[in-house]
């Protein structure tokens, strides 16, 4: 079962959802909500990730990068790629339900991961437009996930 929601996870990541066959026509989303159901966090999720699988057997760590801020700067949209950093969701459990995949988190929190729309995937083909700017060895940076500040352009 552990495969099956971190397989649908990384095709709505990827966009790999998308009705058209291209993913720049799809992407994901993030919700989180606390205990008390109160929702705390909405963004749309850049197109990559990364899974770690903890020392408990019931514990997986996804490393996403929700895309927050961003501004049209006349020239193009920009991203401070100091904001829009790499973030971890600490897994207990995950479900593939519906659409989407809803997590449990080690917090205590819920979270769901579905196909972004509106406002969310309007904000993924700015992250696209900008990310086609970077230069091969800037991108490959980014996807790995593994640093908690950027340095150079864009920072």
């Amino acid at each position: 079962m552990t495969q099956q929601w971190r397989q649908r996870f990384s095709d709505l990541v990827a966009g790999n959802h998308s009705p058209t066959g291209d993913p720049v026509d799809a992407g994901a989303r993030l919700i989180v909500w606390d205990p008390d159901g109160t929702e705390v966090f909405r963004a749309a999720l850049a197109r990559h990730h990364r899974v770690e699988d903890e020392d408990e057997p019931d514990e997986q760590v996804l490393w996403i990068r929700p895309l927050v801020g961003g501004e049209d700067n006349g020239g193009g949209y920009l991203f401070n790629l100091n904001a829009t950093r790499r973030r971890s969701l600490t897994c207990a459990r995950g479900t593939v339900v519906d659409d989407g995949v809803e997590i449990d988190l080690t917090s205590g929190q819920r979270a769901r991961i579905e196909p972004a729309d509106g406002p969310e995937l309007e904000q993924l083909i700015h992250w696209d437009d900008f990310t086609n700017r970077l230069t091969p060895d800037e991108d490959a940076a980014l996807k790995r996930l593994d640093a908690d500040s950027w340095h150079g352009r864009y920072a």
